[in-house]
């Protein structure tokens, strides 16, 4: 008998452990994302002649396993813009900047820290 209770004991342990864990986690990255959003917003709003070099997406799948089996797809879209100087800047832009640039592109791109705000094609 004594066996399991320590087992259970220890489980126990365990699980509060890697819920403190997690919760550590999630206040971390949630302090990450306050801090990054307030950075942005102290920075200037720039307008730089770019070119846009290159364009990706992350595909980010969730399965739900129940009665009935579900599952969740979502996406995000990066667009990487060079600058006459060479150095390179992608940013995180919702889909429909994504299916409106192509590479090659070349404009103004505005921008505000990591945040991209807008690109006026040059024709």
């Amino acid at each position: 008998m004594g066996f399991f209770r320590f087992g259970f004991s220890t489980f126990r342990s365990l699980f509060f452990l890697i819920f403190i864990l997690v919760v550590i986690m999630i206040v971390v990255n949630l302090c990450k994302g306050v801090q990054e959003w307030g950075r942005n917003n102290r920075s200037p709003v720039l307008h730089v002649p770019a070119a846009v070099v290159a364009k990706r997406e992350e595909v980010f799948y969730r399965h739900n396993a129940g009665n009935i089996a579900m599952s969740h797809s979502s996406m995000k879209y990066y667009v990487t813009f060079e600058v006459e100087s060479g150095d390179r800047m992608e940013f995180l832009v919702d889909g429909r900047w994504y299916g409106m640039l192509v590479e090659q592109d070349f404009g103004t791109l505005k921008f505000q820290g990591t945040r991209f705000l807008d690109f006026e094609r040059v024709v």
